[in-house]
């Protein structure tokens, strides 16, 4: 699977659940979708078409999010839990 591919999957994942999810999960949901994309272009800005060069750039996202205090402990939580899901479904999809 390619990133534009990964990518996909995570934002379908993401926005098929939008009838049933919890306020936690809209939130979680929501916040994902602009780390991922982000992620994406930028894989593709640096010639990285690697599935695990997205998740390491989520990832690095998310803790620079952290460490500028845009997400407090139980809000990181979340966010985590649900960018885990969203891996899991996606790979298990794959």
């Amino acid at each position: 699977m390619n990133i534009f591919e990964f990518e996909q999957r995570l934002l379908n994942e993401i926005d098929g659940k939008v009838a049933v999810a919890t306020n936690d999960q809209l939130f979680a949901g929501g916040y994902l979708r602009g780390h991922i994309t982000l992620a994406v272009a930028q894989s593709e800005l640096a010639g990285r078409n690697h599935v695990r060069d997205v998740k390491a750039r989520v990832k690095t996202s998310l803790n620079q999010a952290i460490l500028s205090g845009e997400l407090n402990d139980d809000d990181q939580k979340l966010v985590f839990n649900y960018w885990n899901q969203l891996l899991a479904k996606a790979e298990a999809d794959a």
